[in-house]
């Protein structure tokens, strides 16, 4: 959907014709300025208050652009800085970016949003934070079945759910401590050339620096073509092995638990799931 013409115009956008981006979250280019259709007010407008100073060695970061009364968002939008640059398969670049990034975010307080359980009806943010709630709580899914939420019944779904029973017995007690991490920066670097890699936007949790590395190291192995030896490219990372069990669980519950899931997408999971588990 285009972003409207009164959002144009709260951003100073009246005579710029947008263009759709196909790698900046449905975002739409207006000249030097894109506006991006926004999933939660309150992440949008954390993530554009930390994005506003926020610096990382080697990492363009987007900037956000306040409207003419000084909001960041406006009517569901948001309007960041253009970065040039695509999502490339550089995935030991990613976790190298991921580990740069957190700790520039290492004193961050912990946002008052990521304490709150998910609350009907639900939106496409409500299943992320239900499923990184499985991945670390005694019995995954416990806390969502009290909230009377049903998992999905389909068949790859089912599949996921085994998965993610099997996996939490081998689980252990972690000690590496918790702080903001983003956890969602696999396909979400931009790449071009040989220029600084650019970050569009930060999607907050409270977890270990390494469980974030593992998020990504996950989705290149099951999504993104990446060999094998990643998952040992970087195991003197804390904990790794726990850290990548949670978040191949993480994203099981994920694929259970969102309705716009594929079965496409379920076997690359558990061939990765897999390999985890041979790790551990």
């Amino acid at each position: 959907m285009e972003p409207p013409e009164h959002v144009r115009a709260t951003f100073g956008l009246r005579e710029v014709t947008p263009v759709w981006l196909g790698d900046w979250d449905g975002g739409w280019r207006c000249g030097d300025v894109v506006l991006s259709p926004v999933a939660d007010h309150a992440r949008a407008a954390w993530s554009a208050k930390i994005r506003e100073t926020l610096k990382v060695d080697g990492l363009r970061i987007a900037r956000p652009v306040r409207a003419t009364d000084g909001r960041y968002v406006v009517s569901g939008w948001r309007a960041d800085t253009y970065l040039e640059g695509s999502p490339e398969g550089r995935h030991d670049e990613v976790v190298s970016i991921s580990l740069r990034l957190h700790q520039a975010t290492t004193k961050l307080e912990r946002p008052r949003f990521l304490v709150q359980p998910p609350v009907g009806p639900w939106v496409d943010v409500d299943v992320f934070v239900a499923a990184d709630r499985a991945a670390w709580e005694a019995v995954p899914l416990r806390s969502l079945r009290a909230g009377g939420v049903v998992p999905t019944t389909s068949p790859d779904g089912r599949r996921s759910m085994e998965l993610i029973g099997q996996l939490a017995t081998l689980r252990k007690p972690v000690q590496t401590p918790a702080q903001l991490v983003h956890g969602d920066l696999f396909g979400t670097v931009l790449f071009t050339g040989t220029s600084t890699p650019g970050l569009t936007d930060l999607t907050p949790y409270w977890r270990p620096v390494a469980w974030a590395a593992g998020v990504i190291v996950i989705d290149a192995l099951s999504w993104g073509g990446a060999d094998d030896g990643l998952l040992d490219r970087w195991s003197d990372l804390p904990e790794w092995p726990q850290m990548l069990l949670r978040a191949v669980m993480f994203r099981l519950a994920v694929h259970a638990l969102h309705p716009r899931s594929t079965p496409d997408a379920l076997p690359g999971l558990a061939r990765t799931a897999d390999m985890v588990r041979l790790m551990l």
